[in-house]
Formats: C-alpha cells, sequence, structure tokens
C-alpha cells in the first residue's frame, strides 16, 4: 500500500506574504484564490468576482485585489464548484437551496489535520489508499470531507446522515463523478437521537470518524448567529439577511447545542473502542472543552489529542480520542494498510 511522507510542502518562490493565515501547510488554499484558473474552470463564477476595495494591494495586478461578495449565497456555491473542478476534479457539484455550503478551505484542513493524527501513529508516515476508510458524521448534502480525502489520499468514506434529502443529493454528486462510486457509501440513520449505532456494523474497521456537529442549542441561537455573521461580511446591517452558508434545522442546532452532541457521540463511541482507531470532531466553543475532557477521561479514553485550527480571525479545534493504547493503534494500523 502507498504511502506518503508527512511533511509539509515548500511554499512557492515569493508567496510566503501571500499565504492566507493559519490553514495547514498542506491545504492547497492558503494561497491567495488564482480568480483567472478558476474561472477558466467554471466560467460562472467570473459574475461574483469584485475588487476588494478594502485591501488593495498597489504592488500587485488587479487579479491580487479580486475577492468574491462572501454574503452571497450564490457566490459562494460557484466558488466551491470552481474549487472542486480546479484541485478536487469534481466537475458536477450542486447542493439544494437552504442547505449548507460549506467553505471548502476549512474543511480541506479537517482532513490534512486527521491525516497528521493517523501519521503519529504510522511512524510519521501518512497512511494512503482505499482501505484507509472514514466515517463522516453528518455527511450532509454537501460530501465535501469525503471528496476531499478521498482526493488528497486516496481515503473511501461511509457519510451518513438523519436527513434523506441531503443523502439523496450526495448520491446525485457521487453517481455525476463516476471516481467516487467505490469510494463513497452512504447510510441513513434511522434513529436520530443515536449517532453510531446502526451505523458502524460488528465488521467494520474505521482509521477514523469526522464531524462538524450542529452549534447551537435552538433555531433561535442559529438564527441570531447566522445574523451576526452575516453583518460581519457587509457594511450595511440587515435583520433579516440572506444566509451565505445556508443550513437546515439538524445541520446548524439540536437539542442541547455542540456540548450536547459532542456528549452523546463520547458516550457511544466507548461501544466501539476496537473498531474506530480515532474518534474525531470539531469544536467550536472553546468554553465546551473542559467538559469534554472530563467526560473523555470518565469513559476511560486512552489518549486525548487537541489540534488548533485557524482561518483568518475564525478560531477552532478538533477533538481526537482514541480506547487503543499505542500498540494497538499501530497494530490497526498495519491491518488496514494490509
Amino acid at each position: 500500500m502507498k504511502n506518503i511522507q508527512n511533511t509539509t510542502d515548500s511554499s512557492p518562490q515569493g508567496e510566503q506574504a501571500k499565504q492566507k493565515s493559519g490553514l495547514h501547510p498542506r491545504n492547497p488554499h492558503r494561497f491567495r484564490y488564482d480568480f483567472e484558473l478558476l474561472i477558466n474552470n467554471f466560467p460562472e463564477l467570473k459574475s461574483f468576482v469584485i475588487n476588494n476595495e478594502h485591501k488593495v494591494d498597489s504592488s500587485n495586478s488587479d487579479q491580487m485585489n479580486q475577492t468574491i461578495d462572501f454574503s452571497n449565497p450564490e457566490a459562494i456555491k460557484a466558488l466551491n464548484n470552481a474549487l472542486l473542478i480546479s484541485n478536487y476534479d469534481i466537475k458536477n457539484w450542486d447542493i439544494p437551496d437552504g442547505y449548507l455550503c460549506p467553505p471548502i478551505p476549512g474543511r480541506a484542513d479537517y482532513i490534512h489535520y486527521i491525516a497528521d493524527l493517523l501519521a503519529n501513529t504510522n511512524n510519521g508516515i501518512i497512511p494512503e489508499g482505499e482501505t484507509i476508510v472514514g466515517l463522516d458524521i453528518g455527511v450532509g448534502a454537501n460530501c465535501i470531507y469525503p471528496i476531499i480525502g478521498n482526493s488528497d489520499y486516496g481515503w473511501s468514506f461511509v457519510g451518513c446522515d438523519t436527513d434523506e434529502s441531503a443523502l439523496q443529493n450526495c448520491k446525485k454528486i457521487i453517481a455525476n463523478n463516476p471516481k467516487l462510486i467505490d469510494v463513497i457509501s452512504l447510510q441513513s440513520q434511522i434513529e436520530p437521537r443515536f449517532i453510531f449505532k446502526n451505523i458502524i456494523l460488528p465488521e467494520d474497521r474505521f482509521a477514523f470518524t469526522i464531524c462538524n456537529p450542529p452549534f447551537h442549542a435552538s433555531a433561535e441561537e442559529a438564527a441570531k448567529s447566522a445574523l451576526r455573521k452575516v453583518n460581519a461580511l457587509e457594511e450595511n446591517k440587515k435583520s433579516n439577511p440572506v444566509l451565505n452558508f445556508g443550513g437546515q434545522n439538524a445541520e446548524l442546532w439540536c437539542k442541547g447545542g455542540e456540548l450536547g452532541f459532542i456528549t452523546q457521540m463520547i458516550y457511544e463511541s466507548v461501544k466501539y473502542p476496537m473498531q474506530c482507531l480515532w474518534f474525531t470532531t470539531l469544536v467550536s466553543k472553546k468554553d465546551n472543552l473542559k467538559n469534554i475532557y472530563k467526560l473523555l477521561n470518565k469513559v476511560g479514553s486512552v489518549e486525548i489529542k487537541t489540534i488548533d485550527m485557524a482561518q483568518g480571525q475564525k478560531i477552532s479545534r478538533i477533538v481526537a480520542w482514541t480506547f487503543q493504547t499505542p500498540k494497538q493503534q499501530q497494530q490497526m494500523i498495519n491491518h488496514l494498510l494490509e
């Protein structure tokens, strides 16, 4: 099985100053967007590209000052299409109106940090190939994590969700991109109160789970957060803005919010200690970490890791835990790579 070294690639000469702050060194989106290339690959993007009047770089060409209106959901979708074509060879991608349209640079960061996590249990070498299987909890309608993970590392994925319409859209994305057919499978969570039950089957062996949990405890809380987010991107404040990233209820909020969802995930993970090497989740709210660590120690996690992530002003982190000893971790990696 092919492996790749856990090394950071060097930036093109003179490009260091153009890098976006905080993104993973292997993230191809850490540089300013090449709008000429993106528009060439997805011409529909052109109508959304504007000059950034607030960050004019007089030492560079006009292209260096180009951007899009990140408060415009159609602009976000067009940018995503262009990035998916240019970086991941995905030529047919779409999501229904109202569903979460994820920012691809941040999603790519999560994948690259997962690769580093796996490398730490594999002598510094990132395990690559279809036998490395990840479980995407809440794959949504966009299928972004499996697309990036397969493109960059050749991994296979199981994507699960409680939303049948979201899964049907993922099926369309997979069917329209034949290279994904054999490497991404989808499962419906028929009991929404559970996370791993019904999804992790006795014969399954996952290298990792990945999850972007609902952050909010109610629809009202989600709406207020969205309002703050969109107004921060716009000059004119709005009381009822169009949401740029969208999102269905299950994608944005759940009873108990982020901490409630992760708590449920941790309690369920105890039942599958040898079927998953690393359980992981995003944690948006730093204040939740204390309770998460306390619970992970309570349930007997052998190892807990926190991986900080940053994209511009946005700060987040990944919490990862395993019930396997270092020896068991190495044995599982070896087994998966056979």
